[in-house]
């Protein structure tokens, strides 16, 4: 792997590629300490590290936005509404037949990506309303001085505009880098934030001079790490085979191939679709949440509220939490298998599975070979989304207070961050074995 780097930066134009990427994550980071006029800090920092109610939610989009949130600046968003939007169009183009032919066609992928683009826009700016005026009040009316249509109109246009740019921005700057750079720009935008924050969650340990407990983190998280890349690298692999084609005196086809369906297709989608609907009724109920109050909606709220937040004692949110994601794994999977149609691919370049006729009987293969090798992927993300609930119920490494903190780096950060890193090494080998040089992997 050294041996790999070396070659690379020995290479002017692929060295010029990866200086070219640190340089746009160095732009975002420093963008990302700039914050949006006329907030608190000192007010929403605390409100962050006391886990008070309201503070999961803030705390999951601070991951997303790599750590800008926790200042309020100008990417507290970051990426995620075009993350959403792509979702979004992800979804329903199979659904409307005008989008899956536009799929089907040359350049189609690019027009759905000029949508997403388009899409992206009004849900940042809504997203940028209902983030300001959801901090507004677990915080309290001081954070946001110059926010609100009834008191400051002008400033609060101002504020849904300047964060939207910054979403906006941070696309941009995470497309320089897929079409300049070494691997996919948006995912490196949201790895960098949360590589940003190992420094400050290790300083925690060692401020508290618990080292004993960082050393058992250290541990856990690098096997978490080593089954992550285990279970990201499997895949199950389908024989195919093409048959010979006659022209003239040339004969074409012939060769065997194959298709690898991999044993996590969905990635992280599954466990940014679970979270953001298991916080909602809690962040909801925090609203009105009285412990000291009685009566029938009183007692159902504080119900919700201590059953369906994430922290430790709350065993019922993490189990279902845990089926969720199977849930999503599954639908998100076979919304992606479906919109790819191997088996009609297969059939219109003259491919086959060796003892399967070609189309229906293909597909309907397929489709019982990934239901079977899915069931492996979605509970292998049902694990890691519960990881921190499953760790701290260990003897000695319990924790108290809302949100857990078991790993160095949260278990979806750690999902997100292997998944970047595994890409990018694979398209760095790529440009290596282009120019004939040996990569990571012999």
């Amino acid at each position: 792997m050294i041996q790999a780097v070396r070659n690379a930066l020995s290479l002017p134009d692929l060295r010029q590629k990866i200086f070219f990427t640190f340089f746009i994550l160095f732009v975002y980071r420093a963008a990302a300490h700039v914050p949006v006029p006329g907030v608190d800090q000192e007010a929403l920092r605390s409100f962050l590290e006391g886990g008070q109610a309201g503070s999961q939610l803030i705390g999951f989009l601070d991951l997303l936005s790599g750590g800008a949130l926790s200042n309020f600046s100008v990417m507290a968003m970051g990426v995620y509404p075009y993350i959403t939007a792509s979702i979004i169009i992800q979804l329903i183009t199979p659904i409307i037949p005008q989008l899956e032919e536009i799929a089907r066609e040359p350049g189609g992928r690019e027009r759905l990506n000029q949508y997403t683009h388009w899409l992206m826009v009004p849900l940042a700016a809504l997203q940028a309303y209902g983030q300001a005026v959801f901090i507004q009040r677990s915080v309290g009316t001081n954070v946001l001085t110059s926010f609100g249509f009834n008191q400051d109109p002008l400033g609060t246009v101002a504020t849904i505009v300047t964060m939207t740019a910054g979403t906006v921005f941070a696309v941009w700057l995470g497309e320089l880098i897929t079409e300049q750079g070494i691997g996919n720009g948006i995912s490196l935008i949201i790895f960098g934030g949360i590589v940003a924050r190992l420094p400050q969650n290790i300083g925690g340990f060692v401020l508290s001079q618990d080292y004993v407990g960082l050393l058992v983190f250290a541990l856990i998280t690098a096997a978490t790490v080593a089954v992550i890349v285990f279970v990201q690298e499997g895949q199950r692999r389908i024989p195919v085979q093409y048959g010979k084609r006659v022209r003239g005196t040339r004969v074409y086809g012939g060769q065997s191939a194959h298709i690898p369906l991999r044993v996590n297709s969905a990635g992280m989608i599954p466990l940014i679709f679970a979270q953001s609907i298991m916080i909602f009724p809690s962040t909801i109920a925090s609203y009105f949440y009285d412990p000291t109050r009685t009566g029938i909606f009183q007692t159902l709220v504080n119900g919700v509220y201590e059953n369906l937040r994430p922290a430790n004692d709350a065993w019922l949110y993490w189990i279902m939490y845990f089926l969720m994601v199977i849930g999503f794994t599954y639908f998100y999977t076979d919304v992606i298998f479906r919109q790819q149609n191997l088996a009609e691919s297969l059939q219109r370049q003259g491919g086959f599975i060796p003892g399967l006729r070609p189309g229906k009987r293909t597909e309907e293969y397929l489709n019982r070979v990934l239901q079977r090798i899915t069931l492996v992927g979605a509970v292998f993300l049902g694990l890691v989304a519960i990881l921190p609930w499953l760790v701290q119920l260990l003897p000695g490494l319990e924790r108290t207070g809302g949100q857990t903190q078991s790993l160095l780096i949260t278990s979806t950060g750690l999902l997100i961050v292997v998944g970047v890193v595994l890409d990018t090494m694979k398209q760095l080998e790529a440009q290596l074995l282009m120019r004939h040089y040996e990569g990571f992997i012999k």
